[in-house]
């Protein structure tokens, strides 16, 4: 096996637009079952092969990558998400040059900074300070460049007097920001950030991302491992997917997040849907389910008609085992029903039916609504909602609706509702139909506020 790694550091001046270039990347550890094994390995091979006999291993082989390919373009910001296990780190790790790969090659063209674990080159012994000049030292700034930048990065991390304190005192929330606050202010050509924001509170972590937007808008390309799709969908302008060692799918930061969720929760697409059973006889009818008894609206309960209705998206991402389906659904504003638009303030009923094809041992039915860009707005599910009308359904052949009441508060704009039906078994989600951003709603604009949500500001004043 054979591997390249290349690291330049011409900066944007290079020729190129590529930052990062991995290619057919692939890392092979060898796992020794018991310690005298790793000492076979070294003498034995030799002595067989000078007695010409027939090579053995006493090892085996564990790949934690496997021919891996991807590019990232200054300035340009890529996820790189996957359940733990997949590969991430192993990947960070080789781009900075700390881990040889086994194979295949990886080109970086400029300075890169890395987080990778949390406090990861900070001494503890060391202060605040002394470990920041050290840190930056090693990034390759020279001392008048880290002096000039000083201030900026202990206003950045905003640890107070603890700058002077050892970093052995410090909690991990007060690692991380110093640690972040060093990388970001160095302005790299790369940047590479494993999980490390998850530490810090809310309002560090909208810090970071403003931070992060300036260097991507700066040139800097900007590589972030994160387990949150919405982090991923929100700051990324392209996304990687790794499982087991090897690229699923690489692209749109939308649709890579909806195949993770497939992925994490619904054992990607293990079996196909079941055909749905045509409910036909009279005897099959009476089994129907009906909770909210609607006059307004009527459903499919025998075939799926989901398809049909104004408002579905043919672009929805669907999956599960099929034990369970989600056949037709029914939306209105105010009796008007399938409207084109909403307007701020209006009541939102949806109603959709679900039908059971095998038994499940107490649904859930959860319901989220997104943003275009994938941000969610709101969620919700008959488990928080204590909703035990539906807990109790779940019998074979039996199509139950259900009906929910919403006011829109939303801002003009785009959004998409996603639905689905799962189960819990010990500790595990079992997805049975999941329809991901599968119903298109617009709502109206509105000159009373802006933003996401409505929250029906009031203003008083007093003398």
């Amino acid at each position: 096996m054979s591997s390249e790694v290349k690291h330049s550091t011409e900066s944007n001046q290079d020729r190129s637009d590529i930052a990062i270039k991995v290619s057919n990347l692939s890392k092979c550890y060898h796992i020794y079952e018991q310690p005298r094994d790793r000492l076979k390995q070294f003498i034995l091979p030799t002595l067989r092969r000078s007695a010409r006999l027939e090579n053995k291993q006493y090892f085996r082989e564990f790949w934690a990558l496997r021919d891996v390919s991807f590019e990232i373009r200054k300035g340009q910001a890529v996820g790189i998400i996957g359940r733990n296990g997949s590969g991430k780190s192993t990947l960070l790790q080789m781009i900075c040059g700390t881990l040889n790969p086994s194979s295949g090659s990886i080109e970086t063209h400029g300075r890169i900074a890395a987080l990778l674990e949390l406090g990861a080159g900070f001494n503890p012994e060391f202060t605040g300070r002394e470990n920041v000049y050290m840190n930056a030292s090693v990034l390759g700034l020279k001392k008048a460049e880290i002096d000039a930048r000083y201030d900026d990065i202990v206003s950045f991390a905003d640890i107070g007097d603890f700058i002077e304190q050892p970093v052995k005192t410090y909690s991990s929330g007060m690692i991380v920001r110093l640690a972040f606050a060093v990388q970001a202010q160095i302005e790299p050509d790369i940047l590479i950030v494993d999980e490390a924001l998850a530490v810090g509170d809310a309002k560090f972590q909208a810090k970071c991302f403003e931070r992060l937007r300036q260097l991507k808008e700066n040139g800097t390309s900007i590589l972030l491992v994160t387990h949150s799709t919405e982090q991923i969908v929100t700051h990324c302008t392209h996304a990687v997917l790794l499982n087991n060692g090897q690229v699923v799918e690489q692209g749109d930061p939308r649709r890579i997040s909806n195949r993770y969720l497939d992925l994490l929760f619904g054992k990607e697409r293990r079996s196909k849907p079941a055909e749905t059973k045509a409910l036909t006889s009279p005897q099959e009818k009476e089994k129907v389910t009906d909770y909210t008894s609607p006059d307004y609206c009527s459903l499919n309960v025998s075939e799926d008609a989901y398809s049909q209705r104004p408002g579905y998206n043919p672009h929805e991402y669907r999956w599960g085992d099929g034990a369970a389906r989600i056949l037709d659904y029914y939306i209105a504003a105010e009796g008007e029903a399938y409207p084109t638009s909403y307007t701020v303030g209006q009541e939102i009923v949806l109603v959709i039916s679900v039908s059971f094809i095998h038994q499940v041992f107490r649904p859930i039915l959860g319901i989220t609504i997104k943003t275009k860009e994938g941000v969610t707005v709101f969620g919700a599910n008959s488990e928080t909602l204590d909703f035990e009308e539906f807990k109790t359904s779940g019998h074979a052949g039996t199509v139950v609706r259900v009906g929910a009441r919403f006011n829109c508060r939303l801002g003009s704009g785009d959004y998409f509702i996603s639905l689905g039906v799962a189960s819990r078994q010990s500790e595990e989600i079992v997805p049975h139909d999941r329809r991901y951003d599968s119903i298109h709603i617009q709502v109206r604009p509105d000159e009373d506020f802006f933003g996401l949500v409505n929250l029906d500001l009031k203003l008083s004043a007093s003398q």
